[in-house]
């Protein structure tokens, strides 16, 4: 039974309930990677496995995305929020008491089935229980949470592995989640309309598919090649989510309802939002290495040089979608694109070694548009869409995003390897690599401002 939310008091306890339990589990999500060399000495692995910490975690993610809908039209939503603070809890649990990686693989596994869920799931709740006309400022506070959250998760763990065994890490998660678990039992109410359907077996089957995309996409990218197994499981992969796709536009109640796209600002959308994640994803992989390889800095330096963009892209996220709700989604999403159009160019045109301020400086630009572009975008979707659809859009925007922001990784360390290797330089260490890099995604860029001139505010249909 749907519950609406009458007094703002408990609509502000019940969104920053939500918002604590997404902001936890996207630190998590980010904080792994600082703790890698600790977690391969502990279970005697090599790196290539450990990374199956992150890889596995965002696969199963990833298929978790699409069946969210189904999840919202035939569950009540508190009993979500508690079902998926208490599988993440059960998962870091999992994890703090693992004595092998596939007890820790198992625990990550719950973790990513919570956050698959609950990150597509918590922006269609606020989009529907926030009046449109305020959608662009909760969405911004989204972007806030999850932005920062991003950002700080690895100096968080770094931190925290300073004082404590990396176990200490997750049992801080876990006292966060049953924190919010008891709180969620108070404030967390039912705001979701439902319309019971059937769940679909073979839908839930073809989406193997995209976690074979995502698999080659991953491995194409750590390799930098396709061996014939790959090719293989590209093509298995294609075809099943072909069958996928075809399934949901013949099916009467599909598991994701993909005629979404045929409503053109959905669509427009749906692009902008994957790629400004593109860029910023591309940035925060791109610019360590750079750092590293061609500015020689230490490790903690490349990491440092990333905290002021991630500050500014904090700062901004809140405020640009105040700025959304007031001069229009069409003006907001054209600054953002040319703030990330000119940092790339800014990249691609200064044909020369860079010091670390001025990098910093223009990576402050990129991520400084991606907070004018990606929440921003999430919420014109969401806008561009009937009350009942809203669950497929922002599953169908948050599953693209993942997948092109996997992308956009491949394409750049592909293509920074090849361009050096074709010049005789090793695979990081040649600046030519990081040209022809910044030169894709200043194209890419290009294109993403040219879908930002055509939106169409809905106010002015």
């Amino acid at each position: 039974m749907e519950t609406t939310i009458k007094d703002s008091l408990s609509r502000k306890l019940f969104i920053i309930t939500l918002l604590s339990g997404t902001f936890t589990m996207s630190i998590s999500q980010s904080s792994l990677s600082t703790a890698y060399p600790t977690l391969m000495r502990f279970f005697g692995v090599t790196a290539p496995t450990i990374q199956w910490l992150t890889t596995g975690f965002m696969l199963i993610m990833c298929i978790m995305m699409p069946i969210s809908p189904w999840l919202l039209n035939n569950i009540s939503f508190k009993k979500i929020f508690l079902g998926v603070v208490a599988i993440f809890a059960i998962g870091t649990l999992i994890i703090i008491t693992a004595t092998n990686f596939p007890m820790a693989m198992l625990g990550r596994a719950l973790e990513a089935i919570g956050v698959g869920i609950l990150f597509p799931s918590f922006q269609s709740v606020l989009l529907a229980i926030t009046p449109e006309d305020n959608r662009g400022t909760t969405m911004g506070f989204a972007g806030l949470v999850m932005g920062s959250a991003l950002a700080s998760g690895p100096i968080i763990s770094g931190i925290v592995l300073n004082f404590l065994k990396w176990q200490g890490l997750f049992v801080i998660f876990l006292i966060i989640m049953i924190v919010i678990f008891i709180i969620g039992t108070i404030y967390i109410k039912d705001v979701m309309p439902r319309h019971k359907v059937k769940l679909d077996a073979l839908s839930i089957f073809y989406l193997l598919g995209l976690i074979g995309l995502l698999y080659v996409v991953n491995q194409a990218g750590s390799t930098h090649s396709l061996s014939t197994n790959l090719l293989i499981l590209l093509v298995v992969s294609i075809v099943l989510t072909g069958l996928f796709i075809h399934r949901q536009l013949t099916q009467k109640e599909p598991l994701l309802d993909l005629k979404v796209m045929s409503n053109f600002n959905f669509d427009l959308a749906v692009l902008l939002t994957g790629f400004s994640y593109i860029s910023l994803i591309v940035v925060t992989i791109i610019y360590p290495l750079y750092y590293q390889n061609i500015l020689h800095t230490s490790v903690l330096v490349s990491g440092l040089a990333l905290v002021p963009p991630a500050i500014i892209l904090s700062i901004l996220n809140p405020l640009t979608g105040k700025l959304a709700d007031k001069i229009g989604f069409k003006s907001t999403l054209i600054t953002g694109m040319s703030m990330i159009v000119i940092g790339w160019f800014l990249l691609f045109i200064l044909n020369q070694k860079l010091g670390l301020l001025p990098m910093i400086l223009i990576a402050m630009l990129i991520e400084g548009g991606n907070a004018f572009v990606m929440m921003p975008a999430t919420t014109l979707g969401g806008n561009s869409l009937s009350e009942e659809l809203i669950p497929h859009g922002t599953a169908i925007i948050t599953t693209v995003r993942q997948l092109l922001g996997s992308l956009g990784v491949c394409l750049a360390t592909l293509i920074l390897v090849t361009a050096n290797q074709n010049h005789g330089l090793s695979a990081n260490t040649g600046l030519i690599g990081y040209h022809y890099v910044f030169t894709f995604f200043c194209i890419m860029a290009i294109l993403g401002f040219i879908f930002a001139i055509l939106v169409k505010d809905k106010k002015k249909l």
